[in-house]
């Protein structure tokens, strides 16, 4: 088997031992770590005490291998919380007993009581830091005033220079793994909580931009058409104006209101999809049934512009889509390309298929795309333009589409060069099968 499977398997076994951050806090999964960590540690410490003729030392090692499964056991598979208290009162018995029976400060006991220590203050609530702190410098006080008081009472079942050589190097790794165990989780923690604020941080200020960018929309770009339409209607009732100014101003008048319910229909469906989230509704659907309307209006609207506007949809294209946010995403493109294309300018509407997908182009033979505009077009930090006719937006249409075409697994792309126009390409799912309609323009 490969190393990286073995890893990864090994890598699965162990979190399956410790239990998911899901189900479990930092704490329980620090504590069935090191419960693993030291079952298996005394598996190897239990024999080779025994093989030295270290009695109360193995029998030392067993029961706290007995209390960590126990407490682990419970744990991870019944539910029951840890009780540090129990783990920490524990340590001061077994390593009292340790010190006297292991040659005292000779031994190998004062290389564990600081790491047992660091296990019990990672597993232990953080009001009892203080306590447990100060019961274990009592404690270890304690027994070495009592080995210098009271020396027979320490026992020296190794021989000077080789069997103290044994004994270090065999409880080194012990503490040393504990806090291994401790300091990777802790910094891992750490890590994720990191990351998890700096995403959280780059979507507060994300937020606070787009809120900005709805105030700003509400309170000047939204005022400027009411403000024209405003003008034209005082114009039209206090003014004594011939037909045909009066026929110009209702042009515009109609003009500037076809704006205004362009930029309020984008900024209601804007701000809805960032409030609240705005489901898709997927669907098998006639492609041409679904913008035929929709094109019909925007070649009148062309029309009175003096642009030419055809279009081809081929009647057997069926997609999987949701029908109001296609016709919106195809009324906005087409809506740009009017309003960038100049009178006597022509768009051309048609589809292909390739590849699973449909693809909806619409070219413009217009003024195009500033080229340091088109890496931020579909982002909010492309703003708005004045059209051909000064018709004036407010730089929503292209998000919102762009947004609304992902949540129906499509998406959109451009070519433009300035001065020559513009070609925009909406990509949408195909249907699994092809349903034919009698229409085709």
């Amino acid at each position: 088997m490969p190393m990286s499977q073995s890893a990864k398997k090994i890598s699965s076994v162990w979190h399956r031992l410790i239990g998911s951050a899901a189900a479990f806090s930092l704490e329980a999964r620090i504590f069935h770590s090191i419960s693993v960590g030291l079952i298996l540690l005394t598996l190897i410490y239990v024999p080779y005490n025994l093989f030295e003729g270290l009695y109360i030392a193995s029998v030392s090692a067993l029961a706290i291998s007995g209390f960590f499964f126990l407490q682990y056991y419970n744990s991870r598979f019944r539910g029951q919380a840890h009780s540090s208290a129990i783990f920490a009162l524990a340590g001061i018995v077994l390593f009292s007993v340790n010190y006297f029976s292991n040659s005292g400060i000779n031994g190998s006991t004062d290389l564990i009581w600081p790491a047992y220590l660091l296990l019990v203050l990672a597993i232990s609530p953080y009001r009892q830091h203080f306590v447990w702190v100060t019961v274990y410098i009592i404690a270890f006080l304690l027994v070495h005033l009592a080995e210098y008081y009271y020396p027979f009472l320490v026992k020296h079942p190794f021989e000077p220079g080789k069997g103290e050589f044994i004994d270090r190097i065999t409880a080194f790794p012990m503490p040393v793994i504990g806090t291994a165990i401790i300091i990777i989780f802790l910094r891992r923690s750490y890590d994720r909580e990191r990351v998890a604020s700096m995403e959280k941080a780059d979507l507060l200020e994300q937020s606070n931009a787009e809120k900005n960018k709805l105030l700003s929309i509400i309170s000047h770009d939204m005022r400027a058409p009411f403000t024209h339409i405003q003008g034209y209607l005082q114009l039209l009732s206090q003014v004594e104006i011939n037909s045909m100014e009066r026929l110009e101003l209702e042009k515009e008048l109609l003009s500037a209101t076809d704006q205004t319910i362009e930029m309020l229909s984008n900024l209601l469906y804007w701000s809805r999809s960032q409030m609240e989230g705005v489901a898709a509704n997927l669907v098998e659907t006639n492609l041409l049934t679904v913008v035929n309307n929709t094109l019909e209006i925007e070649k009148a609207l062309a029309a009175r512009k003096e642009i030419h506007l055809s279009y081809h949809i081929d009647e057997h294209i069926t997609v999987v889509a949701d029908a109001n946010m296609l016709q919106l995403v195809t009324r906005n493109i087409v809506n740009n390309a009017i309003k960038f294309t100049p009178q006597g300018g022509s768009i051309d509407i048609r589809t292909d298929v390739a590849g699973g997908e449909c693809r909806i182009i619409v070219a413009d033979n217009g003024k195009g795309i500033e080229t340091d505009r088109q890496a931020i077009l579909f982002s909010m930090e492309s703003g708005s333009t004045f059209g051909t006719n000064n018709e004036k937006g407010v730089g929503l249409g292209l998000p919102l589409c762009k947004e609304f075409m992902e949540r129906q697994g499509g998406y959109i792309d451009f070519e433009s060069t300035p001065g020559k126009g513009s070609t925009f390409y909406i990509f949408i799912p195909l249907a699994a099968k092809l349903t034919p309609l009698s229409k085709s323009l």
